[in-house]
Parts: structure tokens; sequence; C-alpha cells
């Protein structure tokens, strides 16, 4: 495979340069609301968010905690469709060619769009990666080989039960980055523990070249200076989904200085993973 030269690889390349892990922050794609995420989604970059991670709505989001499963509801009442994240992604790139952008998601929104259509679309809309939390690797020709045909990197979870048998099994088309999952379980639950992560990292390294970042459980600016310190990047979902919830009223709307606050909470993230290496 050529040496990749897409948005995530020069993303990690500037990061490595500057010494520093980077944030990754993860929204919901129409959570609340499409308006409200646009602005978060154009707020986010400024806000210290290095890579942004877009949910792609789905109805029955397995591998989702409480948080991102109510998350995906209000973007699907919303009105939210895979063709509406696609927009949000191509109004994003109007005022933004660098910061890259990953849907994260299950198959079947995919595959009820056409896979090579999507990819065509995603990849004009300014998509960087895919994460499809329910295609192993045994089903790389569903969707993996034909995004990495396409210009599209596909990123792969490694887990704490992901043995050295298989490790090489899920490494194999994996690109831009390989996402590990601190915890064993669902998003946003328990809290990592750092000496596993940091061990588990090291042995990551020795199988790929890739960066590795590391989410699930990452809750407070120093959880993520933590991981900070031994992952080449801390993902930060389910604790920002919440905050956005909190910013809801009765009704479920968008109360008032919901985008502030949510950016905000971003900024305090992104100080504590800078800080992270002194």
């Amino acid at each position: 495979m050529s040496t990749d030269t897409g948005r995530i690889a020069k993303r990690f390349a500037a990061l490595k340069a500057e010494g520093r892990a980077g944030l990754v922050t993860f929204i919901t794609a129409g959570d609340p609301d499409l308006e409200t995420c646009r602005a978060l989604l154009d707020g986010l970059p400024a806000a210290g968010a290095d890579l942004i991670e877009l949910g792609l709505p789905f109805s029955d989001p397995m591998a989702d905690g409480p948080a991102i499963q109510a998350a995906s509801l209000r973007a699907l009442h919303a009105g939210t469709t895979a063709r509406k994240t696609l927009d949000l992604v191509r109004g994003f790139r109007e005022r933004d060619a660098d910061t890259p952008i990953i849907l994260m998601g299950y198959f079947n929104p995919i595959h009820a769009y056409g896979v090579d259509r999507f990819l065509a679309d995603a990849k004009g809309a300014g998509v960087d990666g895919l994460i499809i939390v329910d295609l192993p690797p045994e089903e790389d020709e569903e969707l993996c080989i034909p995004a990495l045909k396409a210009g599209v990197n596909f990123i792969r979870l490694a887990t704490p039960t992901t043995d050295e048998k298989r490790l090489p099994t899920v490494l194999q088309n994996t690109s831009g980055f390989v996402y590990y999952v601190s915890i064993a379980g669902i998003t946003g639950t328990a809290s990592a523990d750092n000496a596993a992560v940091g061990a588990a990292v090291d042995r990551l390294k020795r199988h790929t070249d890739l960066p590795v970042a590391v989410g699930f459980g990452i809750k407070t600016p120093e959880q993520a200076a933590n991981i900070a310190r031994v992952a080449d990047a801390a993902v930060v979902g389910s604790a920002i989904v919440t905050r956005i919830a909190d910013g809801l009223d009765a009704a479920g709307k968008a109360r008032p200085g919901l985008v502030e606050d949510v950016l905000g909470f971003v900024r305090d993230l992104a100080a504590g993973v800078r800080r992270a290496r002194g």
C-alpha cells in the first residue's frame, strides 16, 4: 500500500513534530438538532480538537452506552440521515480544509445507502476515515477494502481481549490509526487503568507503525492528560455527549449557551492533553 498522505496521517505527523498527543472528540451527527450540531462541529477545532469523530446515527448502537444511544435517538428524531451527515461534513469542509473527520458507527446505514455510492459521496464530502464497529476483519470485502481503494482510511478497534494471535488479523487492513478501547464493555461506563493502557499501547506499537489513539472511559481533563502521556491521542466521546444532553431543556431542545458550554469543556480537555508531556 502506498504511503498515506491524507489528513489523518498529516495531523499525526504534525502532532509528533510538536511533541504532543492529540485530542480526538466525538459528537453524534444531528445531535440534538442539525443546526446546533453544525455550530458544535464548526467550533471544535478552535476549541482544541485535533481530529473529530462524527457519529452516524443508528437505531441500535449496540457497542455504545446510554449517553451515545440517547444521542443517536435524538439525532434520528431530529431527522438526521446518512445523507444529512455527509452534508454536515461538506459544510464543515467549506470552512476547515485540514481537521480530519472520521465517521463512526454501524454498517447498516452504509449498506442501506449502497457501499460504493456512500464511499464516493463520503470522499467527495471530505470524510477521511471510517470506524465501523460491527464489521470484523473477516468481513473486510464488505467495506474495508472498498474504502481503502476509495482513499478513505479504515480504522479498526483493538481491545483488552485482542490477544497476540488475533492482533495481526485486526491490524491487517487498518489505516489512519489504531483505536484502542481501554476497557471491556460499552462506551461511557468505567474508566481506564493508566498502567494497563500504557502496556497495551506498547504492545500495539510492537505490531504496527500506525498511531494509537485510546478511548472509552475518559471523562475529565486529568484522565485525558494521563492517556496523552502514553498514547498518540486521547478520544473523548460520552463525556462530551453527556455535556450536550445536560444543555437540553425539558422538551429536549438546546438551551441558550449549550454550544459555548460544550466547547468550553473541550477547551479544558485540550488543555489537559497539551500539558500532559510538560
